[in-house]
């Protein structure tokens, strides 16, 4: 019975948590530039002390995020910018470091400074991107940042600074615990001149809403399957009990 007892509960535990992957990618379909995370179920052999392997059970695994790009969304504002094709915008988190992002909802505080919108810094080509005061911004293909200076014509137009766009290699994207990419080996990700932008537009998250739910659903019917197995097994040990306390 304890073997079992054990792969159903092993089994139960695992699905939940291939449900919290699938849950999380349901609660931001609405995420600009979310990108929805991968749940893989893996069997593995549980070996004792001696190296034999006396059982199987299942493990559910992260093996990485679907990076595939999100439908492109006309909003007309001068700071959202959308990354076409691969590639991400470069912030910098409180501790120094750098990380991407597919979030081109951009801001400006009262100095200037231009923030992700998580409040961070948005990274030029020689650090944080401050905006000088300005009548009009314009984006560029490549990420530079073009104004028409505050109380001057249109024709005075002025190149303050260029986004840092980074295109790292797939295989090294990893997510980290904020919600935003970094390099697998730490390395700070040089910018890139083939990464283009849009701008006026926001890009959606990837997230396939039907296929998420038709996924939680399905794991839902398995987890019962595995509840189901655990009763059985109950059952079976109060009738080997009733039997031995019989003889």
């Amino acid at each position: 019975m304890d073997r079992l007892l054990y792969i159903s509960t092993i089994g139960a535990s695992q699905i939940e948590k291939a449900q919290t992957v699938h849950a999380h990618n349901l609660a931001n379909v609405s995420t600009t530039g979310f990108r929805a995370e991968f749940a893989q179920a893996q069997s593995r052999w549980v070996d004792t002390p001696d190296g034999y392997p006396a059982r199987v059970y299942g493990i559910a695994d992260n093996p990485g995020t679907d990076l595939s790009e999100g439908v492109k969304l006309q909003t007309g504002r001068e700071l959202d910018v959308a990354v076409q094709g691969p590639g991400f915008l470069t912030v910098q988190l409180p501790d120094g470091s750098e990380a991407y992002t597919r979030a081109g909802d951009l801001k400006q505080d009262s100095v200037g400074r231009l923030l992700s919108r998580e409040g961070f810094p948005v990274m030029g080509e020689g650090g944080p991107i401050a905006l000088p005061p300005y009548t009009k911004i314009f984006v560029g293909g490549d990420g530079s940042l073009t104004v028409q200076p505050e109380g001057q014509g249109p024709e005075t137009l002025v190149q303050v600074d260029r986004l840092k766009l980074v295109d790292p290699p797939v295989d090294q994207v990893v997510r980290d615990p904020s919600g935003f990419f970094r390099r697998s080996d730490g390395a700070v990700e040089p910018a890139s001149p083939d990464v283009q932008v849009v701008s006026g537009f926001l890009e959606s998250s990837n997230v396939n809403a039907v296929n998420e739910l038709t996924e939680i659903m399905s794991l839902a019917r398995q987890f019962e399957l595995e509840v189901r197995m655990m009763r059985t097994a109950e059952t079976l040990d109060e009738a080997a009990t009733t039997l031995v306390q019989v003889n």
